[in-house]
């Protein structure tokens, strides 16, 4: 006798480009040494500089890709107002409320790419790096290192910047370790395993979703973004490279 129970399907959608994963894992790795070379010091500080400097290759691919890439990636696709974001994080956390969202209002149904809230967090650790790279430029540690625009601005002026650069890197960490908070709730209370999909570039979802047509931009178009990043700022930044 046939169940009339409905089967279960998963569909793989594929989600991320390569370009953003690379991107993704790349900057993660850089942020990690970053942080240790700062901590370390010494001869590691010539690495430190080379490394910021490659961040801010990765910031200026990072927003040219926002803008022309895959449809994930591009911001609007994940920046929404204020009120959507309010909306998916009431959903999200199993709150009503008092009227029927929509996915236009930032419902938490199935989002593809980037959600509300994630979407945003994107945009300040975006902000947070820029910050970072750029007093990192001005930047000294009153022995022997300094930025390569330092010899441009006083010292006291450098000093302040060092200050900031000093600071910010703790908001940075903060913001990270929420993000992080965030991407662990997803996995162990949602059951989303954002981690894999961001390797994979694949996400498994239930069958009975709808799904919108991604458009996936060439791998062959990020490489010449990169490459263009890359000469841009090691023509700016040429005492580094």
């Amino acid at each position: 006798m046939a169940s009339d129970a409905p089967s279960s399907t998963i569909q793989r959608v594929h989600v991320w480009d390569l370009a953003t994963r690379v991107f993704h894992w790349l900057l993660v790795g850089l942020v990690v040494f970053l942080f240790i070379s700062g901590k370390t010091g010494g001869n590691l500080m010539l690495w430190h500089s080379r490394a910021g400097a490659l961040v801010l290759v990765l910031l200026v691919f990072r927003v040219v890709w926002g803008v022309i890439g895959s449809s994930t990636a591009r911001f609007r696709a994940f920046v929404v107002g204020p009120k959507q974001v309010w909306v998916f994080a009431r959903q999200l956390l199993g709150i009503s409320t008092r009227h029927t969202v929509t996915p236009a209002e930032g419902a938490a149904t199935t989002v593809m790419g980037h959600n509300p809230l994630g979407g945003w967090m994107v945009v300040v650790l975006l902000l947070l790096l820029t910050i970072q790279v750029s007093t990192g430029l001005f930047a000294n540690d009153d022995i022997a290192m300094e930025g390569p625009w330092a010899v441009y601005i006083s010292k006291a002026l450098s000093d302040r910047l060092t200050t900031v650069h000093r600071w910010n890197q703790w908001i940075l960490l903060g913001c990270i370790a929420i993000h992080l908070l965030g991407v662990a709730f997803h996995v162990f209370i949602k059951k989303e395993n954002l981690i894999s999909a961001m390797i994979s570039g694949v996400r498994k979802i239930d069958g009975s979703v709808q799904v919108s047509v991604l458009r996936l931009v060439s791998t062959w178009i990020a490489l010449l973004v990169f490459v263009l990043a890359f000469v841009v700022v090691g023509f700016v930044v040429q005492p580094i490279f």
